[in-house]
């Protein structure tokens, strides 16, 4: 039996402790729920600390857990706070010991400071975008998305967008079924693709009744195993089709196509996860109408294909 995943999750004096709680509450256990992981939050001085929500917290562990965790989060940072060597050096040798480290937020500073992504992309929230450049000409800062998977870096933008971060996570490691109950267990929605925008600057309508593009998504969501057409589908909420996407993009940031191509990526992810259909009876299933059609998104869009997909999870979940 393969052991579970150790998670690091660093605390500092005076840090939000929403930052702190959100890896603990998505990846640690909850109530009626045993975890995938051990999460272990850890401090550079360990003992009693302040939050900046006006009470304190214990933190029993000290760096020396990074030593030997499989992920190292960062969930936050402070833009002008200097990190010291001893923390650098601890996140370094995780890094280069092959741990993936996760910068949520302005988490994303830390991850800056020690190197470990210079020359590559990072995401930060998008107040904090231009100072993190500012800091660290040699990254790519990106504020237009939710988060950025490097495969041994992740970072993510703030609050919403750090559970998003963490529940692709658990994608990863366990699949799509099982990010889907986390999600379920902590009410939020199970799925939000890294590439959508952090803000929109459209208000969802007070009535959820009146939200024309969740009715849109509904509908096509029942019909994934079958070709929808942007004409039928602006239709189905009598729209046209100009107007269908406008909105659709003012609404999500993203094009209708592209959302809908995701939605086809994590019904064939779904099935090849948990089920022994073929292939071609997945790509049918999910809206690909051939084998080919699905192979070529797979390979586009999360770099593999869907029968090395489907052993490489059969493969980790054995082992588990």
């Amino acid at each position: 039996m393969r052991p579970m995943r150790t998670v690091a999750v660093l605390a500092y004096d005076g840090m939000s402790p929403f930052h702190l709680s959100v890896p603990c509450l998505v990846l640690g256990e909850r109530r009626g729920r045993t975890s995938q992981y051990d999460v272990l939050v850890c401090a550079e001085t360990p003992g009693s600390m302040r939050t900046n929500a006006g009470f304190g917290i214990s933190v029993d562990h000290g760096l020396e857990v990074m030593e030997r965790a499989d992920v190292v989060v960062l969930p936050s940072w402070e833009p002008g706070r200097q990190a010291s060597d001893v923390l650098l050096d601890a996140v370094r040798r995780a890094h280069a010991r092959g741990a993936t480290v996760v910068g949520l937020c302005i988490g994303a500073f830390l991850v800056a400071e020690s190197g470990i992504a210079a020359g590559r992309e990072v995401v930060t929230h998008w107040r904090w975008a231009d100072e993190l450049r500012v800091q660290h000409p040699e990254l790519a800062v990106r504020a237009d998305v939710l988060w950025s998977d490097l495969g041994d870096v992740i970072t993510s933008a703030g609050t919403a967008a750090s559970l998003d971060c963490c529940l692709h996570l658990v994608r990863v490691h366990h699949g799509v079924e099982e990010a889907e109950k986390v999600a379920r267990d902590i009410v939020v929605a199970p799925h939000r693709s890294g590439s959508q925008a952090q803000y929109i600057p459209v208000p969802v309508p007070p009535d959820p009744s009146d939200d024309v593009i969740e009715k849109a998504m509904v509908w096509a969501r029942a019909r994934l195993d079958q070709p929808v057409s942007l004409d039928e589908w602006a239709g189905a909420v009598a729209l046209s089709r100009r107007t269908f996407t406008r909105q659709f993009r003012a609404r999500t940031g993203s094009s209708g196509q592209a959302w809908l191509l995701r939605q086809r990526l994590d019904r064939a992810r779904l099935l090849l996860e948990t089920t022994d259909l073929p292939v071609e009876r997945v790509a049918a299933s999910s809206g690909f109408g051939s084998s080919d059609a699905l192979r070529h998104h797979f390979h586009a869009l999360l770099g593999t294909t869907p029968q090395r997909h489907r052993q490489e999870f059969y493969s980790s979940t054995s082992r588990m």
